[in-house]
């Protein structure tokens, strides 16, 4: 009977050991998921914001003028309706060496708007998702003024042109 008392402690290390494993595994894979979610999070904040801004018209300075010159469609409010924001993990990109995510975004215009103002809006929707994902993950100052390409610890992120369907 003496010979069974220390079986029951190796069994006991070896299923500890297994656990500790398989936690720390895990713990790999749900921070890359999380972060991923923090993203698409921040990324649906940034279109909100953006069709907000851009549908009530209201614009900085300069932006208003350029857009009375050319674009007076989007002067007067509109409504834009956000349909679907998506990714597409790129692969590796070898510049940062992070991971390339490509946002896209798909809206619906209540108006009927030529490409040139349908850019313009999607500019300015596309801007507010990469500032979003800039503000969430505090990397502001290692990007650039349009915040293209916007960082996370484990990836790269950058805008398709906004799909208008």
């Amino acid at each position: 009977m003496k010979g069974n008392n220390g079986q029951i402690s190796g069994e006991y290390l070896l299923l500890s050991g297994v656990l500790i494993i398989v936690l720390i595994l895990s713990f790999v894979f749900i921070a890359g998921e999380d972060e991923l979610n923090r993203a698409m999070a921040a990324s649906r904040n940034g279109v909100i914001e953006g069709i907000s801004t851009s549908s009530s018209a209201s614009y900085p300075t300069d932006t208003y003028y350029d857009y009375s010159d050319s674009k007076n469609n989007l002067l007067d409010p509109y409504s834009v309706e956000l349909v679907n924001i998506s990714y597409t993990e790129l692969g590796w990109d070898s510049n940062y060496d992070k991971k390339k995510i490509r946002f896209e975004v798909y809206a619906k215009a209540s108006k009927n708007f030529n490409k040139k103002e349908l850019d313009s809006i999607g500019d300015r929707i596309n801007f507010n998702l990469r500032k979003s994902i800039a503000i969430t993950f505090n990397t502001t100052s290692s990007t650039n003024s349009l915040y293209n390409p916007v960082f996370s610890p484990h990836y790269v992120y950058t805008t398709a042109n906004v799909k208008w369907v």
